[in-house]
């Protein structure tokens, strides 16, 4: 049997790295491009680097960035990056995904979110926004391809101790204090976020679902 393809965008981050991982361990043959070769903002990267790929079981948006500040300091040129690379790559590559995975009728695209989105968390109302707009993404590619057997999910892994967010990670008081917001007072690895995703994948009757991975409560 053909070995499955996914792709995972943002691919030098931590959590793209340990699925990648846990697929390639399993059989997949796994494409993670950095930056370099996948601008997910650049509709010319995305056309030329979906345009070498045959064959796709599975889509990973996991490309990411941050540049939190109050809403009134918040730059113009800010506010777009993010909502470029987090909402915009997710649905460019999206796209080009769809093409191949509805004409074979078979294919999940996975969508990476965040609590942002559910909460409002101050001073990202750039990335919030960008991942509440991709939960919107989610339903309505789930909605629209379901009867093409292509699943479309989106998974808030939680506050991980990434590349994006050691910052944070790094200053004792400052990771107590988030962890506190979480009832089990504890937080997710990059494993144990892996781990889901590729689970999350194996359960083919499951669409246009949004996964919470902590032990934080939404205001939705």
């Amino acid at each position: 049997m053909e070995p499955k393809t996914a792709v995972i965008t943002g691919g030098e981050g931590d959590l793209a790295k340990a699925v990648r991982g846990l697929l390639e361990a399993d059989g997949w043959t796994v494409l993670a491009p950095g930056r370099a070769d996948l601008d997910v903002t650049s509709p010319a990267s995305v056309e030329h680097f979906f345009s070498l790929v045959t064959s796709l079981d599975l889509l990973i948006n996991n490309a990411g960035v941050i540049a939190d500040g109050p809403l009134v300091q918040m730059s113009e040129a800010d506010f777009e990056r993010v909502l470029d690379v987090c909402l915009k790559g997710a649905f460019l590559c999206s796209q080009k995904a769809m093409w191949l995975m509805a004409k074979k009728r078979n294919g999940h695209i996975l969508n990476i979110g965040s609590f942002a989105a559910l909460f409002g968390t101050a001073g990202q109302a750039n990335y919030a926004a960008a991942k509440a707009g991709l939960i919107g993404l989610t339903k309505s590619t789930a909605s629209e391809y379901g009867a093409k057997n292509v699943r479309c999910n989106c998974v808030l892994p939680g506050l991980l101790d990434t590349k994006m967010t050691r910052h944070l990670m790094s200053d004792a008081a400052t990771k107590d204090e988030l962890t506190k917001t979480h009832l089990l007072r504890k937080l997710n690895t990059v494993e144990d976020a892996a781990r889901f995703i590729v689970f999350l994948d194996s359960m083919k009757g499951v669409s246009g679902q949004v996964f919470q991975l902590d032990s934080r409560v939404s205001r939705w």
